[in-house]
């Protein structure tokens, strides 16, 4: 968490960033297809306050990727407690809170289990998965909220599966994890919540050691047998992978399914070539980005975009607007499932983009391709405009997405 000291000795220039000039960030986001509004009244380096801290967003594209792959950009000392940091240090195995040699060292730890390779062998577990939930909605009327049938059931299961965690936790992980990505959460709140997610799995992980499975944490445990991991860093990197895989990917489905079933033509597409479902969910990703902006604190001077930042200067990097360059992305507002959108930021960029991305990628895939196909006639039961947003999380989605057939 920034203090006070820290924030003092940020950039003259950036200090002004909490006067009246300086827009508070994240902006509000209040179309289910678009950046916020507040986006278009700057260039691509402006002053903001984020969390009430002085900050600069940048949101260009090139410039974006410019700062995530630079090494002065640290992800420590960050004012949002949501990300695992807990003050003076991240909470062990939360790695998006370190830089290296920490983060190095348990990123490396896991990407061994956490392979594109064997993300891409879970796909008939997600296939499962997905039709058994695709069954069970059909079972009941002709409507449904597809949010709460599918979108969030979903990868809550797959990722229990993956880690070994029993689904029956599953009603508790999802409270405890919205209490985390509430933006009105306090600091005690989190914590609360994160540690007894962490003190469930470490009790779990201590079980494990004596009857381990073919789950991702009896595999980390072969790391801490070899030394190189404790079991509270165990515990900890499976409460992040619980935490972060399930909301963020049930956000995106919801998300994509509805912004198919408001562009009929793109959706006609896929049902006429299934092939394209690769490509139109990398397209999904960029116009949807529902992460929508990534901080960082400078540890030495860095000038990006013609803007000196300072040593301790809070830049934050607005994903979503960046997704939309159209420096980079031709009509960037359009969505085109047929468009290379493979260079998109939805993931992040550098040594911290998002581990569980094949697996993301994986789901989408999967539930796009059995809705198709399963139910061609699914629509949106009620206007586009009364779809209920989440504006008020850190992960932009939907509250409930309800559809009929």
């Amino acid at each position: 968490m920034t203090t006070s000291e820290q924030v003092s000795t940020a950039g003259s220039e950036a200090a002004d960033a909490n006067s009246q000039e300086a827009p508070a960030f994240p902006f509000v986001r209040t179309c289910p297809f678009a950046p916020a509004a507040e986006y278009a009244e700057t260039g691509s380096v402006r002053k903001v306050s984020f969390k009430d801290v002085p900050a600069w967003l940048v949101t260009n594209y090139h410039d974006v990727r410019a700062v995530l792959a630079d090494r002065r950009s640290s992800v420590r000392n960050i004012p949002d407690p949501s990300r695992g940091d807990a003050g003076d240090e991240p909470i062990p195995g939360f790695f998006v809170a370190m830089d290296p040699p920490d983060q190095t060292r348990l990123r490396k730890m896991l990407s061994r289990e956490f392979t594109p390779r064997r993300m891409e062998a879970m796909r008939p577990t997600v296939e499962r998965i997905a039709n058994t939930l695709i069954d069970d909605m059909l079972a009941g009327s002709s409507s449904a909220d597809l949010v709460e049938a599918i979108a969030l059931p979903l990868p809550s299961l797959v990722i229990c599966e993956l880690l070994g965690v029993p689904y029956d936790k599953h009603d508790w992980f999802q409270q405890e994890t919205r209490k985390v990505l509430d933006s009105d959460a306090t600091l005690e709140e989190i914590g609360a919540a994160v540690a007894a997610v962490m003190q469930y799995l470490g009790e779990l992980t201590v079980a494990k050691m004596d009857d381990p499975g073919d789950d991702l944490i009896s595999l980390l445990l072969n790391h801490v047998r070899s030394g190189d991991l404790t079991i509270t860093e165990v515990s900890g990197l499976a409460a992040f992978l619980l935490m972060a895989g399930h909301e963020t990917t049930g956000n995106m489905i919801g998300l994509s399914v509805f912004a198919l079933l408001e562009h009929p033509e793109q959706l006609e597409q896929l049902r006429q070539d299934p092939s394209l479902i690769p490509a139109a969910v990398e397209e999904l990703l960029r116009y949807l980005d529902i992460i929508g902006n990534l901080p960082r604190s400078m540890t030495a001077e860095m000038e990006i975009g013609g803007t000196t930042f300072a040593e301790g200067d809070i830049v934050v990097m607005g994903l979503d607007a960046a997704n939309r360059d159209p420096n980079t992305f031709e009509n960037p507002d359009t969505l085109d499932i047929r468009r290379d959108a493979r260079g998109h930021l939805a993931f992040g960029y550098g040594i911290h983009t998002c581990l569980g991305a094949p697996l993301a990628r994986v789901e989408l895939q999967v539930v796009i391709r059995a809705l198709l196909e399963r139910i061609p006639s699914l629509a949106v039961a009620v206007p586009a405009d009364q779809v209920p947003l989440k504006t008020d999380a850190r992960i932009f989605g939907l509250k409930s997405l309800p559809v009929s057939w």
